[in-house]
């Protein structure tokens, strides 16, 4: 699957602007993920999000306007959701949810 080329460069954009990360593109999940700290953080894939938070968050965020639950194979992943573009549209909400996934990173384990 192809990926939004202008949705990867807003996010390469904002994850320049943090200090103290190191970040790495890799294609993965049939698009390009952020990897923040040796951790998949984000990813693109078509025009969605693909965003990886804590799974304690769950049940708030599906509530978000955009969200949609991340499922393959029929299997739903905790922890991970697509937000379609009427989540983000607007810089306060793309801000939301990278920071969402940035805060996540922290905690997150490599694997």
């Amino acid at each position: 699957m192809a990926y939004d080329q202008d949705l990867a460069e807003r996010v390469r954009t904002h994850l320049a602007g943090v200090p103290g990360i190191e970040t790495e593109e890799k294609k993965m999940f049939g698009g390009l993920a952020f990897m923040v700290n040796g951790k998949m953080c984000i990813n693109v894939s078509g025009n969605r999000l693909m965003c990886r938070f804590d799974p304690e968050q769950t049940a708030q965020l599906s509530k978000k306007r955009g969200y949609l639950p991340m499922i393959m194979k029929g299997k739903e992943y905790k922890g991970y959701c697509y937000v379609e573009p009427i989540g983000f549209k607007s810089k306060g909400n793309f801000e939301r949810w990278i920071n969402l996934c940035l805060d996540f990173n922290r905690l997150a384990k490599s694997p």
